[in-house]
């Protein structure tokens, strides 16, 4: 395609010309080549955030905020404009023709817009739109490279879908310039959590090094498979390869900014009469006040906040870890992960990627390496999994016990209502829902680390009251919406509920079902008396 003049380079062009007049005569010329050269351009951005989004040089953008703040008219803008092959996304097609029909509004033709591919091309420049609901969808994307590619409203989008379809952020033309813009409120459901954990430095309140609206950082890849914040482009030595690095920020977008909006007081009106939550998310634009949890979701948003934290660096001190719990991938394409309890304080999750287990005593090897204290280990085996691990651990006589969620529960919850449990998925999801509920006599027991992935895992369930009793949505289902696997939460759950049994069976010498290697029971401290210990709720 023939490189097009940006609009900017036209403003710019123009600017120029009109600083450089000397006498009212000068004018007359430049009024009319000012007329020709502004019908060269479609949309040009508001003064202030929109435009310094325009101008912004980050290799990946979230331009974000309020509700109101041209986010989604800035990508259009910068697709007519400033790209010669652009990728707009929305997580749901019907979005995205919603865009596209924006989009001709703009334009004020239907010219060049073919409905049926969501495509629109001319001479010069092409913009696909386009939906990607389910993860698999991304695999539509693979191989088309775009020189912009945008997500509208990134909260909506998994994690695993934004990294992978970024991958074909590129142009055979080496003077167009390459970049990622992301735009959307804050994130009102946990599923959403990944895009803070993503832009941390702007939008983290508990980042070490915080950011500025609009200060490039630069990030890579380091060896264990995450991102790793670096001084500049590089390039940087990673697995003995030299590789550069991306820039990413953020700038906030508000409702005032958009004169288009603020004409008169309806939409804000609108946005005021929101619930508290939605109104803090997308009124007020606020990173940190803008979960809302489903009616029906297992595990309150605001409890695990509260373990978090109390977490402190250290277990209470004189406590031993008295269970492990692992969900095992072996050699799959999800991770172990290991969670390591002491009483209720629980270490960072251990996280090792599936290659690096193939077979089931790599994995039996891992837990090994982490255990303590002669911790009672639980392995979920209703994966497929982890019938190999259980057998090599017995084998070198350490207890342990297979957790098999979908057999049958002959408990019942601890409230009033004492409704029983569909099954022992069921009830490890409810006992650590009883352990993190704040109003108990002494608070809650639980302390956990400070891990975006695993409140998201934890919150990630709902569930309902059925015929059999407390159901919990299907782990398919739950990978499904948030494009992974919950292992870490998994993990939590297993370590603390299915683990407490265990450490009860063995402090009351019940160890037949344990196997071998009971020589020692664990010391543990139960109830609440760490608790007391620290001296009230912590």
């Amino acid at each position: 395609m023939p490189q097009a003049a940006p609009a900017v380079t036209v403003l710019n062009d123009l600017i120029g010309r009109i600083g450089a007049v000397e006498t009212s005569e000068d004018l007359m010329p430049l009024r009319e080549r000012l007329g020709d050269r502004l019908g060269e351009v479609r949309w040009v951005p508001n003064p202030g955030p929109q435009t310094q989004a325009w101008f912004c040089q980050a290799d990946e953008l979230f331009y974000g905020g309020s509700a109101g703040g041209g986010k989604s008219d800035l990508t259009i803008g910068l697709a007519m404009e400033e790209h010669e092959k652009s990728l707009v996304l929305r997580r749901f097609n019907s979005d995205a023709e919603d865009l596209a029909e924006r989009m001709l509004e703009v334009l004020g033709t239907r010219e060049g817009f073919n409905g049926q591919s969501l495509r629109w091309r001319d001479t010069l420049r092409q913009i696909d739109f386009g939906g990607c609901r389910d993860e698999k969808d991304k695999q539509r994307f693979k191989g088309k490279p775009h020189d912009l590619i945008s997500f509208d409203e990134i909260g909506d989008f998994l994690e695993a879908q934004f990294r992978f379809i970024i991958g074909w952020n590129r142009s055979v033309n080496p003077v167009q310039r390459c970049r990622v813009v992301c735009t959307g409120n804050p994130p009102t459901t946990p599923e959403g959590l990944w895009v803070i954990k993503y832009w941390a430095a702007w939008l983290d309140p508990k980042h070490p090094r915080p950011a500025k609206d609009g200060e490039l950082r630069w990030y890579t890849t380091g060896e264990d498979g995450k991102d790793i914040e670096v001084d500049g482009i590089g390039p940087h030595l990673i697995n003995g390869e030299e590789v550069e690095a991306r820039s990413r920020t953020f700038i906030r977008g508000k409702l005032e900014d958009n004169p288009d909006l603020t004409q008169t007081n309806d939409y804000a009106a609108r946005l005021a009469a929101l619930p508290a939550e939605y109104r803090a998310a997308y009124r007020d634009g606020s990173f940190e006040a803008s979960m809302q949890d489903h009616a029906f979701q297992t595990i309150p948003t605001h409890w695990v906040q509260q373990a978090m934290e109390r977490w402190t660096e250290h277990p209470p001190l004189n406590v031993p870890m008295c269970a492990m719990a692992l969900d095992p991938a072996q050699g799959g394409a999800d991770d172990n992960v290991i969670a390591k309890r002491y009483d209720g304080w629980f270490a960072p999750l251990v996280v090792i990627p599936g290659s690096e287990t193939p077979v089931g005593s790599d994995c039996a090897g891992k837990v090994v390496i982490e255990r303590r204290d002669s911790a009672v280990v639980v392995v979920d085996c209703d994966g497929g999994y982890g019938g190999t691990p259980i057998k090599t651990l017995k084998e070198n006589e350490i207890p342990c016990v297979a957790y098999k969620g979908s057999e049958k529960s002959v408990q019942r919850t601890d409230d009033k209502t004492q409704v029983r449990f569909a099954n022992q998925r069921a009830e490890a999801h409810w006992r650590l829902r009883e352990a993190l509920d704040p109003a108990q006599e002494w608070g809650s027991p639980i302390i956990l680390p400070d891990d975006p992935e695993l409140l998201a895992d934890l919150t990630a369930s709902t569930f309902q009251i059925g015929p059999r009793g407390v159901q919990i949505e299907l782990k398919e289902k739950i990978r499904e919406r948030i494009g992974r696997s919950p292992g870490k939460g998994d993990a939590v759950i297993m370590c603390w509920s299915e683990g407490q049994k265990q450490i009860t069976h063995l402090c009351a010498g019940d160890s037949a079902e344990m196997g071998r290697g009971t020589k020692r029971r664990p010391r543990v401290v139960h109830g609440h008396q760490s608790v007391r210990n620290r001296g009230g709720k912590g």
